[in-house]
């Protein structure tokens, strides 16, 4: 029984204030998700030749710059590192590969949490109103957002295994349910080359996304071969660089609500989480339909 919570602004303008209106929403799904929590945000896109890794240890003694000095020394590249405690967003114009190689190598307990030009992804142990205030949340600008507050039901309470699990560059997963044939699913991903960190479920269901962006698929079209081959109750929220998508499985039977308005389209578990934002009385407001996909932004 966990919670997701997306927004996505389609107002400009109100893009200063989208952590001071998502954090709300994450902090709403407490109850469905007490014991670890995390959301990605889209801002600050860097350049065409740079990459933003979102990096989390669980090591308080970890030196980050160090990190960052060491790496442009061994790959020759510029990096530029910015501690958000436990976590830190690294921008590099170095190659991506070589980068998570070294690191691998190099900083084996240091974590790729998420990487991509806008995307920055944090997430920890604990309520949700305490992780929104560890990352500064409600100060956060961007474009948009999606969240998760976890019930562990399927693995261990851990950093790692708290939502979203990256999927690719600049794309994310949270999910509410759970997969019913995610431990057969693994091991043929694994076989295919797919690695996983944790126990997880839903990281599983995150793996699938990847092998089949890997394998020249869209978005779109992952989606929808995982309504065929992802077993069990399950909603998804996917962020990507321009929007997110939500998804159901064929039976439908774990909640999720939309709401659009002329400035921003949210998704949530429950309405609580939505009720808060601006016009929300007068937003059109539904219950997604079970099999189907639906798409903000440009996502492809």
């Amino acid at each position: 029984m966990c919670g997701i919570v997306g927004l996505y602004l389609k107002n400009m303008d109100m893009q200063s204030k989208l952590g001071a209106l998502f954090a709300p929403m994450l902090i709403a799904m407490t109850d469905r998700g007490p014991d670890s929590a995390g959301f990605a945000l889209y801002r600050n896109p860097v350049g065409e030749n740079e990459t933003k890794f979102t990096l989390a240890s669980d090591d308080a003694k970890t030196d980050w710059h160090s990190l960052a000095s060491e790496l442009k020394t061994k790959l020759e590249c510029e990096a530029q590192i910015v501690v958000h405690g436990d976590h830190a967003v690294m921008v590099t114009d170095g190659d991506p590969q070589a980068v998570q190689i070294w690191l691998e190598e190099f900083r084996p307990n240091v974590r790729i949490v998420g990487s991509g030009r806008a995307i920055e992804i944090f997430k920890q142990t604990g309520l949700p109103k305490d992780v929104a205030e560890q990352f500064k949340l409600a100060s956060a600008k961007g474009s948009h957002a999606i969240g998760h507050t976890r019930m562990a039901t399927e693995s261990a309470v851990t950093t790692e295994g708290s939502h979203p699990f990256a999927t690719g560059l600049d794309l994310c997963l949270v999910h509410n349910g759970s997969l019913s044939n995610h431990n057969w699913l693994r091991r043929e991903l694994e076989h295919d080359g797919i690695m996983f960190q944790t126990e997880n479920d839903t990281e599983v269901a995150a793996g699938y996304l990847t092998s089949k962006l890997l394998q020249g698929a869209s978005l779109h079209e992952a989606l929808d071969a995982g309504l065929k081959e992802l077993d069990g109750f399950y909603t998804f929220c996917v962020g990507t660089a321009d929007g997110f998508a939500v998804v159901r499985d064929p039976v439908a039977c774990k909640h999720a609500v939309l709401a659009e308005t002329d400035d921003w389209v949210a998704m949530a578990t429950e309405y609580c989480a939505i009720a808060h934002l601006p016009d929300a009385d007068t937003a059109r407001i539904w219950e997604p339909e079970p099999h189907k996909i639906y798409t903000w932004g440009s996502v492809h």
